[in-house]
């Protein structure tokens, strides 16, 4: 049974910075799908970075390449998000989601997903 709990988010001004954790229990740290999504109210929920941990390939949305970083604790089984140069647009409730059967080439998007946390929200202004 897999388990995710983020943290992190809060409000920030455009152009600063934020670090979402997410504590995961019950996925394999060598085969599992890890991601980072968003969702915006009146939008669909959106892939924004993820990563494979059986080597650590990581994904992202073109909106955010450049700006955010993902990456995974192996030890902690930790999920982290560095979100730097933060825009207004990048307002939203960011999820993380782990999928132990997961297809790398859909690894960006949300429905493959089957286990998720129960959000943190981020504002920038």
């Amino acid at each position: 049974h897999v388990q995710l709990v983020e943290s992190g988010g809060g409000s920030v001004a455009a152009g600063g910075s934020l670090r979402l954790s997410c504590v995961g229990s019950g996925y394999s740290d060598s085969s599992a799908c890890m991601g980072w999504f968003r969702l915006d109210p009146g939008k669909e929920r959106e892939g924004v970075a993820a990563i494979y941990t059986g080597g650590g390939s990581t994904y992202y949305d073109e909106s955010v390449k450049g700006r955010f970083t993902i990456s995974h604790d192996n030890t902690l089984n930790i999920l982290y998000l560095q979100m730097d140069g933060l825009r207004p647009e990048d307002t939203a409730m960011y999820y993380c989601a782990a999928e132990n059967l997961c297809r790398i080439r859909q690894i960006l998007l949300p429905f493959q997903y089957t286990s998720w946390g129960q959000g943190t929200q981020v504002t920038v202004s």
